[in-house]
């Protein structure tokens, strides 16, 4: 049992990892949803993930995966956000590669409301990733991101957007 196994305290099974490192995916969805840079970052390994996100960029780390997305989810435009993303991730295929790693396959169905330029978007797109045990939880330390198809589409002058509250992100103002 490697040192990171042992400080679990009990043996879990694989089962539990899985279950782990689901929750984690989805930790991740949601605090891109909410606007959360500190809970995104928080998803990610200490130093050195391996982030690629096609057209959205490539990252040596998820510092930078972060920064990218604090300009871009958190622009204000006359006081409200310019974009509004919606992930939905599905059909989990995670596998147990040792004691302390794991790798993952995910569906994406995302959506993007950009009111810079007035767009939706739709993405349907597939993640890769790799997990590790880090400080006795799993993290992503390898994520990427393939896009299946994507269409974008201007929205009309009847479009009505309501936007609600995003995690602490409204109380930095």
């Amino acid at each position: 049992m490697t040192d990171a196994r042992a400080e679990l305290g009990e043996h879990m099974t694989s089962s539990d990892d899985i279950d782990a490192i689901v929750r984690l995916k989805y930790r991740y969805w949601r605090a891109s949803d909410a606007k959360d840079p500190k809970a995104i970052r928080a998803c990610f390994i200490r130093e050195g993930a391996r982030i690629d996100y096609g057209p959205m960029g490539t990252f040596d780390d998820a510092d930078q995966l972060t920064e990218m997305f604090s300009q871009v989810a958190l622009h204000k435009v006359q006081g409200r956000y310019a974009v509004l993303d919606m992930h939905h991730g599905m059909h989990p295929d995670i596998e147990r590669t040792s004691a302390t790693t794991a790798t993952g396959r995910w569906s994406l169905r995302f959506r993007q409301v950009n009111l810079l330029n007035d767009t939706e978007t739709v993405m349907i797109g597939e993640y890769d990733d790799e997990y590790v045990i880090e400080d006795v939880e799993w993290k992503i330390a390898a994520s990427r991101l393939t896009e299946r198809w994507s269409i974008r589409r201007p929205f009309g002058s009847d479009a009505r957007i309501s936007v609600g509250t995003f995690a602490d992100a409204d109380e930095e103002d």
